[in-house]
């Protein structure tokens, strides 16, 4: 694994340092709304969760109203942290962090709650201040997004931050009590009332919001993601993972009003929302709206990573920082699932040299995203072979990655499926090629068509592709074989050769020696 990581970074320009095997780390998240333990695989740039479990303990409720956390949410929480102790050391993690926000921070009897909660845990807890809070939401982006450039808005149950990024820059933060519970205290259950608090409170993150407009605005916290399920209802959109999913601010703004506006029963696919969340939508979407009226962004993406993944972010070394993270989970399926894993890294270099000798751009995104798709190229081959196409989409369209968006999430399950498949346009998946978009299905054709040559010369094994470069010379796309594989140049491999051709509007063919 390291070598497969060093190499593949190497050819982004970087150096990767080799890492030893993993331990997992677990971070337990004390929030407003919920109190929540989620433990990865390890310390790494694109770290997986080994388990997540929440529970909504509401600690936050009328804490802006009484003072006072609500006893009985205060006992759910203990409760929950005395369970997480003990799946941390069944899990044997080797670190435990552990994180108190807005709740613990407002309440007169915070402190108190501090003490009890780490003698449940048994861990010692970071309380967060605003500040510090909206600066680990920032590098939770940071960590999920390729070079993320808009404005990050974390809304939890007690509180709002907002703080403007760009790539790996983060800019100053602001923090506002406009966190759903926070919302339904101070309003006293009254939506109508609620969007004018919003409208008053976000005069303070006018210098964030002015930097929003033709950006992104990236939506963190669990209300959020959870207005952004019903609102993949609501379209019927075929990607259900969160992580990157985009919505035009146009097209939110109706969507939010509706929601504001509707008893939240009747909304489509409610179901899959907890009860416990569902009064909290409207205020969601009353703060959501405001953001979209005064910022002005170009989109909404949603973030699965925040203020939990920023925290693990800082952790690492300057040079793991710098690691492409879709590369980075990409190698590691590359690992776990391919034939042979240094095959991978030899398709990399040998479509590298394809494409460089094939005229029309390839942008710098569109190269990650193909070097990609080469390591993800052989994570179907145990499924029967009737079959490879679709488990290769379902491995690809549902995987934990990040550092990707859906249209090219699209594309790297269609360029793989395609190798399985063939080239012809209506056996795409439609609803992925629809995802995906024109220009970025024209490049999953390409790269499985590059992938229905190479597989047939190399067998999936590694070390066979240097010795066959295929490269576009005259006008014509040449497979150069050496002598002793002439058998290899069958009319099977002709026609993969010339349906390659066909893709980029020449001649294909095939030469030995």
């Amino acid at each position: 694994m390291g070598s497969s990581r060093a190499n593949l970074f190497l050819a982004h320009h970087a150096e990767q340092p080799v890492h030893a095997a993993q331990s997992p780390v677990a971070l337990i998240d004390i929030g407003s709304n919920s109190v929540r333990l989620v433990a990865y695989d390890g310390l790494t740039r694109a770290p997986t969760p080994l388990y997540n479990e929440k529970v909504l303990c509401g600690l936050g409720r009328n804490v802006l109203t009484t003072g006072r956390l609500n006893e009985e949410a205060v006992a759910r929480a203990l409760t929950a942290l005395a369970r997480f102790r003990v799946l941390c050391e069944t899990m044997r993690a080797s670190r435990v962090f552990v994180l108190a926000t807005a709740a613990a921070r407002d309440a007169e009897n915070g402190p108190d709650f501090l003490r009890a909660a780490e003698a449940a845990c048994g861990q010692e807890i970071q309380l967060l201040s605003g500040r510090r809070e909206a600066e680990l939401s920032a590098m939770g982006v940071i960590s999920g997004f390729h070079a993320p450039d808009g404005v990050v808005g974390d809304m939890g149950g007690g509180s709002l931050e907002l703080v403007d990024v760009r790539g790996t820059v983060v800019g100053q933060g602001v923090t506002m009590p406009l966190g759903g519970l926070a919302l339904q205290d101070l309003s006293g259950g009254s939506v109508k009332k609620a969007a004018k608090i919003v409208r008053e409170h976000m005069r303070k993150a006018v210098p964030q919001l002015e930097t929003l407009r033709g950006r992104t605005f990236y939506a963190v916290g669990g209300t959020w993601r959870a207005l952004a399920r019903l609102h993949m209802a609501a379209r019927g959109y075929p990607v259900h993972v969160m992580h990157g999913y985009t919505v035009e601010p146009s097209d939110e703004l109706t969507f939010l009003q509706i929601v504001e506006q509707t008893d939240v029963s009747l909304l489509q696919d409610v179901e899959a929302i907890s009860e416990a969340r569902r009064p909290l939508l409207a205020y969601g979407a009353v703060v959501l709206e405001e953001i979209i009226r005064v910022g002005r962004p170009r989109e909404l993406a949603i973030s699965a990573s925040g203020v939990r993944e920023g925290l693990l972010f800082e952790q690492l070394d300057r040079d793991s920082r710098l690691i492409d993270p879709l590369l980075a989970s990409a190698a590691e399926f590359n690992t776990l699932r391919s034939r042979a894993p240094r095959h991978g890294e030899d398709l990399i270099a040998w479509t590298d040299r394809f494409v460089a000798t094939l005229d029309g751009h390839e942008t710098a995104d569109e190269r990650r995203l193909r070097h990609a798709g080469c390591l993800l190229s052989d994570v179907g081959w145990r499924a029967h072979p009737d079959y490879r196409d679709e488990q290769s989409i379902a491995v690809i369209q549902n995987a934990a990655f990040v550092g990707v968006d859906h249209p090219g999430r699209a594309y790297l399950a269609l360029g793989v499926s395609l190798r399985h498949t063939g080239l012809a346009t209506e056996k795409a998946n439609p609803i992925l090629r629809g995802v995906a978009g024109p220009r970025l299905f024209d490049r999953a054709r390409l790269l499985g068509a590059l992938l229905r040559v190479a597989f047939p010369i190399s067998a999936g094994m590694d070390g066979a592709l240097s010795r066959a470069p295929l490269t576009v010379e005259d006008g014509r796309v040449i497979l150069r074989l050496p002598r002793d594989w002439q058998a290899l140049s069958g009319d099977r491999l002709l026609n993969r050769v010339r349906g390659l051709g066909r893709v980029v509007g020449l001649e294909g063919r095939v030469e030995i020696g």
